[in-house]
């Protein structure tokens, strides 16, 4: 396929979601060669119809030279003409490529102030000029490696779920999570300003927690592009297969973060399949449950006046018997367009600060704030990395596991 008609459907693509009727094409997208009977089993399986308009949309690109013009053939026969001449419109309309101008050297007389100013004149125009061919030669990288980035058109581009614990039951034997109401009112402005549908559900038992993610799973996610899922609780370390650690809910009980991300998988979501789904874990993921202890501090900066910091995790200690390896083989396929961000590395502790919040919040929103209109996910997760690990005498250190297939950019407001 041509980029042109590549980018005809990437362009059409929000409203061949809206409108697309798919039911009356699968029949002539296998007649016609453009995909066999288990490729079309495979898209109807994709979820809802915009879901499946979707997948077909993308897969489309894939399918050859013909794909195009046989697709606009079938939504013809099938009464949906309008799109396909929306798609011919879109495709008369390419991005021109930046055209070199044909320079040609100049002979000058160089004797005398005069012409010494002339020169000047000169290499002032032709820095401008190679500047404003810089810009257009960048902006038509981009749109080259438009398929590279995950698509964040809609507006909200998402749901975002936030999980806030902090008065925990007498039997639990948990400490309260003083300072995490800082980061939940931080998080809930930073996602609003990046033009998330903000959720936020405090104090919820193992069991309110579960109900509370299922019921995000279950939602129609089809005319949204992304998910996220915050959690600020303690936590501890478990036995796993792909994502370690468990999230505490208000009894004491744990819920394998697993469990938590399998929610959302291609499997259990299908209106999320292909869309990138993102969880940021501010817990503790080591073995034993946390208590909480004050901390002498390194320098006098390390210190809010008035506050007392504390842990959200204990160091890693070597459990009896049987535990994962780090490299265990997954049994399971590996979930794609999943990001897990930890605020510390397994097994070790992650600090929380009464008054200010906890390092690894406290830094991500910074960083959201000064680098989501500029930079991809990844990029600030690093720069969040860095910062935490240069704090006080006590280290923590972010991490994440990443199965994202693309970049991801957050669409700011």
């Amino acid at each position: 396929m041509e980029e042109a008609q590549r980018r005809a459907l990437r362009r059409g693509r929000a409203r061949l979601v809206a409108a697309l009727r798919v039911a009356p094409l699968w029949d002539p997208l296998e007649e016609r060669g453009l995909f066999t009977r288990p490729m079309v089993e495979e898209l109807q399986s994709a979820g809802s119809r915009g879901e499946q308009a979707r997948q077909l949309v993308i897969d489309l690109e894939t399918r050859g030279k013909q794909a195009f013009p046989i697709f606009l053939s079938i939504l013809r026969d099938t009464g949906q003409g309008d799109l396909a001449d929306m798609l011919i419109k879109e495709c008369e309309c390419p991005l021109a490529p930046p055209q070199l101008v044909n320079l040609r050297p100049v002979e000058l007389d160089l004797r005398g102030e005069k012409h010494n100013k002339r020169l000047l004149f000169l290499i002032g125009v032709a820095s401008r000029w190679i500047s404003r061919r810089a810009l257009r030669i960048r902006g038509c990288l981009i749109a080259m490696c438009a398929c590279q980035v995950y698509d964040l058109k809609a507006d909200p581009c998402g749901h975002c779920l936030i999980l806030n614990n902090v008065n925990f039951s007498k039997d639990s034997d948990l400490s309260t999570r003083d300072g995490s109401n800082v980061d939940c009112e931080k998080l809930e402005k930073r996602f609003k300003a990046l033009r998330f549908d903000v959720l936020t559900r405090r104090d919820l038992k193992a069991q309110e927690m579960v109900s509370e993610l299922q019921k995000l799973a279950r939602r129609d996610h089809s005319a949204l592009d992304c998910c996220v899922v915050v959690i600020l609780s303690h936590g501890c370390q478990t036995s796993h297969i792909q994502f370690p650690g468990a999230i505490y809910g208000t009894d004491g009980n744990p819920i394998p973060i697993e469990k938590i991300v399998n929610y959302f998988n291609g499997s259990h979501c299908p209106s999320l399949r292909g869309k990138p789904k993102l969880f940021f874990i501010q817990a503790c993921v080591g073995e034993q449950r946390d208590r909480g202890f004050p901390v002498d501090y390194d320098s006098p900066g390390d210190k809010a006046p008035g506050g007392s910091l504390e842990s959200d995790a204990t160091p890693f200690q070597t459990p009896s018997g049987n535990v994962d390896e780090p490299d265990a083989v997954a049994s399971l396929p590996t979930p794609s367009d999943i990001l897990v961000s930890y605020s510390t590395f397994p097994g070790f502790v992650s600090w929380r600060e009464a008054s200010s919040g906890s390092w690894y919040v406290e830094t991500l929103d910074s960083v959201l704030e000064q680098y989501a209109h500029t930079e991809d996910l990844l990029n600030m997760l690093l720069r969040v990395a860095n910062a935490v690990s240069a704090k006080g005498r006590y280290k923590q250190i972010p991490g994440c596991f990443n199965f994202l297939r693309k970049k991801f950019f957050f669409a700011c407001k």
